[in-house]
């Protein structure tokens, strides 16, 4: 088991993703992918922000948002890079959420909330497109396209209701709950959590090797 930060240790910008805190979330999760004493994975953020998004100060002042993502360094390789991990991710969602930081928490397996977790898809104001797909294959597409087209925020509370987390519990508790719930998932061989992780990433029908 291994316990990684969402944004390394940027509280001071909300653990805002930046172009080299992609690169170097996307290399530290090819290496867990190869390190056969690591079966599942616990990404959280530093501080009280589980993370903001992407960072807005890298960003030229055209407000071309979208040409962003048309450079080598796009932010969609980077969810590649979750989206293919073939180990169990569990999400302990410190605090808020939003933007590209509620992607990233999409792209976890299971995902348990502090009481003072916001999610939300803020960006669609300004331009920039956002994931849906992931996120109706967790509540469902009529859910997804509220969240994603009119980019309101909701609460702990209703996130559990729909079903994008599966517990809510005190911002002091969390990373002692994921970590009671992903050393609950290593107790299952590391095979069999890849073969039905490989499932989850493909939506494809169990494939053993």
């Amino acid at each position: 088991m291994c316990s990684v930060p969402a944004a390394g240790e940027r509280p001071e910008k909300r653990n805002a993703l930046s172009s080299a805190l992609r690169a170097e979330m996307a290399h530290a999760f090819g290496e867990l992918a190869a390190d056969d004493s690591v079966s599942v994975v616990v990404l959280t953020g530093a501080g009280s922000v589980f993370c903001a998004g992407l960072d807005l100060s890298e960003f030229d002042q055209s407000g071309d948002v979208v040409s962003h993502f048309t450079d080598d360094d796009n932010p969609v390789v980077f969810h590649t890079a979750l989206g293919t991990f073939d180990k169990p991710i569990v999400g302990a969602i410190n605090g808020p959420a939003l933007a590209g930081g509620f992607d990233v928490a999409c792209q976890c397996d299971v995902r348990m909330a502090a009481d003072t977790a916001v999610f939300g898809h803020p960006e669609i104001k300004f331009g920039a497109p956002t994931m849906f797909t992931q996120l109706s294959y967790i509540v469902g597409g009529g859910i997804a396209r509220d969240l994603a087209l009119t980019g309101r925020k909701i609460d702990a509370a209703e996130a559990l209701r729909i079903g994008l987390v599966s517990s809510v519990v005190p911002a002091a508790e969390i990373r002692e709950a994921a970590t009671a719930c992903a050393r609950q998932i290593a107790e299952a061989p590391l095979a069999a959590l890849q073969v039905v992780k490989r499932a989850i990433n493909t939506r494809a029908p169990l494939q053993f090797p």
